[in-house]
């Protein structure tokens, strides 16, 4: 049976590097579970895995979609799940783990994509109608709202009535669909076992960690990789505008100097990172590690040998 570790946490609490040793000693294979990595081309600012690390341990749903395109949860969840189900049994890599079949990883920071796959849940298959939406844009928020309380009582409830994106996805779906999103939403978990390791540590050696990993990516061709990526797609592509590339365009436009465009980085990826901390620590099923901690890969290789003996013992009953 497919046993699954997920690690997660906040940015630049050392998610990756963690998964790539843990893996490498499993003899495993590991599924990103981060949104900007699925994109071809964005590398350097999204921290994507290396070619030598892509080299030591498979990565899966890494450079699966063009920047033109939109990745939903719905696909994400969709081809996550073929390769969980698929069990993905790696003859060719030495494991030392007492399973026959290695466990699978799931890494990342991207908190929706991890919900989809541990809690299984049911997402309508409606991509983004950018007509209807449009039409529903000209539209008063509050006529929106009543709207969708006609249609579906059961969401409206649900959704705060200033909330424009929830009212306007659920009317999307219903006129799509003709069914409530309330009804076509839920929650179907996988019988296979997961263990939730997060990474987390104080705010102070947090800001150091990502101060330090927005100077290795100037460093490493930040600004050249976005400068090539404007000059191909165009400077008004949505994912130019995400983290790390929109304070590097406004460099590279004049409005700010290169000492402001990697503080603004820092700033805004320290207050994502409180973001990502607070989704994740209502999901009291993860058991945390301190990153700072310098034995933290013995810890947790520790916690997945006696996972791993847990699960095997409850198939042999």
């Amino acid at each position: 049976m497919t046993k699954l570790i997920v690690i997660c946490g906040a940015t630049a609490t050392g998610k990756s590097g963690l998964a790539l040793a843990l893996a490498q000693r499993c003899g495993s294979i590991i599924i990103s579970a981060d949104s900007r990595q699925v994109y071809r081309e964005f590398n350097i600012g999204t921290a994507k895995p290396t070619i030598t690390e892509l080299n030591l341990v498979p990565h899966y749903l890494v450079d699966i979609c063009n920047p033109t395109d939109t990745m939903t949860v719905a696909d994400y969840q969709q081809q996550a799940q073929k390769i969980l189900d698929f069990g993905f049994w790696i003859l060719d890599s030495p494991s030392i783990s007492p399973s026959p079949c290695p466990p699978i990883f799931l890494v990342g920071g991207t908190g929706l994509y991890i919900k989809s796959i541990v809690r299984g849940m049911k997402i309508p298959q409606v991509a983004p109608q950018m007509e209807l939406r449009s039409q529903f844009l000209s539209i008063d928020q509050v006529q929106l709202y009543a709207m969708l309380q006609q249609v579906d009582s059961v969401a409206a409830q649900k959704i705060h009535p200033h909330d424009a994106v929830r009212t306007l996805r659920a009317l999307e779906v219903f006129y799509i669909t003709g069914k409530p999103i309330s009804d076509l939403q839920g929650e179907n978990p996988p019988d296979y076992p997961i263990l939730q390791i997060g990474l987390d540590c104080d705010v102070e050696h947090l800001t150091n960690r990502i101060a330090r990993r927005t100077e290795s990516m100037v460093k490493d061709g930040l600004i050249e990789e976005v400068e090539y990526l404007c000059q191909k797609y165009g400077v008004d592509l949505p994912l130019l505008n995400t983290l790390g590339y929109q304070e590097i365009k406004q460099y590279l436009n004049g409005e700010i100097s290169l000492d402001e465009a990697k503080e603004l980085i820092v700033l805004h990826t320290r207050q994502f990172a409180k973001r990502q901390r607070t989704w994740f620590r209502k999901d009291s099923s993860i058991e945390w590690f301190d990153t700072e901690s310098p034995d933290l890969l013995e810890q947790v290789w520790l916690r997945i040998q006696e996972f791993i003996r847990e699960k095997n013992s409850d198939n042999l009953t």
